[in-house]
């Protein structure tokens, strides 16, 4: 049943129990495991299909016969979204894809939730009212600017994956992948294995940082033995890791023909004359994940700063917001990989589920809440080693473009800063309009915070009324007759 349209005057919503946002890993466990406890549940999604980032399957007119072969824990994924679709036969679940939400409201005890469905909302917005809310809406990559980095050929390294995964193509024949976190390494073990070759993965912090926490990583055998299949893998493609260096400069007139490697001293400033080229076609370059959290930050939830230095969701134990009503899972509470994702997206239900029916905890509920404790150190411990150090911001020349939709440079953040009496990020963005084109600052936030200083509060979140772009005809339309018409 499609729901009624916000463009319907006088059109009530419909209601659902549950309604969790976002059908990547954390969202489907979350949706089929509430549905399971006899839940009402509606699954909104902006892809056409469920997984997200992580489960990106290819289109169906490609005709990929093994899409498996391009992720770990494929069978994990196919038995969700086996129960998905049980569900939806069942009509447990509405799973409604290419719908992006881009606010939430409180109405009265339960929830509004607003959306635009198509390709930049083309095709019209909705709107669900929901008792209980769920957000899972993942992460995005986190880009440090440098010279040469707007340059056609430079992509994200979870970029150059997602076009693997989902179109089979690699983006460049000869490719450079750089930046810090571990995903680095899964990303240049799946573009050599389809046929690129990788010269270097170069790795800003240091992977023996790793072993100043060795509870956390006797708790974590798994992560241990993942370890030990990338070093494998990259000495077996004749990948080449490069620690404790960075890429400051990218070589190339219409397009990337080599890259600057320099190496970095503890607080990864560059040291003076250690530059050397690398030549190649492509860069695929990422400082790990972000969580994605402006629709909850948009009703109020309160965030932390993560041992990463971005901001997440602030959880108690059964992954509950300090919103009352309104629970997360996933990335939303920090970065920290597919199987936490799983696990928080399972215990956030059960959690909803008893909110709903009452009664004691099970036994897997305590099991869970066991795994998730140990996976989120590990996720701290890894956000610690690879969080980027001070000395990032020697990378940058006065004309390094920071915010590239509106085309700002590091210069202009430094003058605002130093001579316009820019104490924060907010009046940084106001005199120079860094973080106000189409991304809203996701891609430069961070690294205008960092530009400038101290004071600019590091991991504080901008609070958005809209989660993504949205049409000004929706924006019209989106009134309540019994509010008077107010928007």
């Amino acid at each position: 049943m499609p729901l009624p349209s916000a463009e319907q005057p006088g059109a009530r919503p419909e209601r659902t129990e549950l309604a969790v946002v976002g059908a990547g890993p954390a969202g489907l466990a979350a949706a089929v495991t509430a549905a399971d406890g006899g839940l009402d549940v509606v699954l909104l999604d902006a892809a056409d299909a469920p997984g997200g980032q992580y489960y990106r399957a290819p289109a169906p007119g490609l005709g990929a016969t093994r899409p498996e072969a391009l992720h770990h824990g494929w069978a994990e994924f196919a038995a969700l979204t086996a129960r998905l679709g049980r569900h939806r036969a069942t009509g447990r679940i509405r799973h409604l894809t290419g719908h992006h939400v881009w606010a939430v409201e409180r109405s009265g005890a339960d929830w509004t939730l607003h959306a635009v469905t198509g390709p930049d909302g083309k095709d019209g917005a909705t709107a669900l009212d929901a008792r209980r809310l769920l957000v899972a809406t993942g992460s995005h990559e986190r880009q440090l600017p440098f010279p040469g980095w707007t340059l056609p050929g430079v992509v994200g390294a979870a970029g150059a994956q997602a076009m693997l995964k989902s179109g089979l193509v690699l983006p460049g024949r000869r490719i450079v992948v750089a930046g810090s976190g571990p995903l680095l390494q899964a990303v240049a073990v799946s573009l050599a294995r389809a046929g690129a070759r990788v010269p270097a993965l170069v790795e800003a912090a240091g992977y023996g940082a790793y072993g100043r926490a060795p509870l956390v990583l006797a708790a974590s055998p798994g992560r241990l033995a993942e370890g030990v299949r990338h070093a494998a893998a990259l000495a077996r493609h004749r990948i080449r890791p490069l620690t404790h260096r960075a890429v400051t400069a990218v070589h190339g007139t219409d397009r990337v023909e080599g890259v600057t490697v320099s190496r970095l001293d503890r607080d990864w400033r560059p040291l003076p004359g250690t530059g050397r080229r690398i030549d190649c076609d492509v860069l695929a370059v990422g400082h790990g994940l972000v969580p994605q959290i402006d629709l909850a930050v948009g009703i109020g939830c309160a965030t932390r700063c993560g041992a990463d230095g971005s901001a997440a969701l602030e959880l108690d134990d059964e992954l509950r917001t300090t919103v009352p009503g309104v629970w997360a899972a996933g990335e939303t509470g920090g970065i920290g990989g597919v199987h936490l994702a799983l696990a928080e997206g399972e215990l956030a239900a059960r959690s909803v589920i008893a909110d709903a029916r009452g009664g004691p905890g099970t036994p897997r509920t305590a099991a869970l809440l066991r795994s998730r404790r140990r996976m989120r150190a590990f996720a701290a411990l890894m956000g610690a080693v690879h969080r980027p150090g001070p000395g990032w911001t020697d990378w940058t020349a006065a004309d390094t473009e920071v915010c590239r939709c509106e085309e700002v440079t590091a210069g202009a953040i430094r003058t605002a800063v130093r001579e316009l009496g820019a104490g924060d990020s907010r009046t940084v963005k106001l005199l120079t309009r860094a973080g106000m084109g189409w991304c809203q600052g996701r891609t430069c936030g961070f690294a205008v915070r960092e530009l400038a200083g101290p004071a600019a509060g590091a991991g504080a979140p901008d609070r958005r009324p809209l989660a993504c772009p949205v049409p000004l005809s929706v924006l019209a339309r989106a009134t309540r007759p019994e509010d008077g018409g107010d928007a």
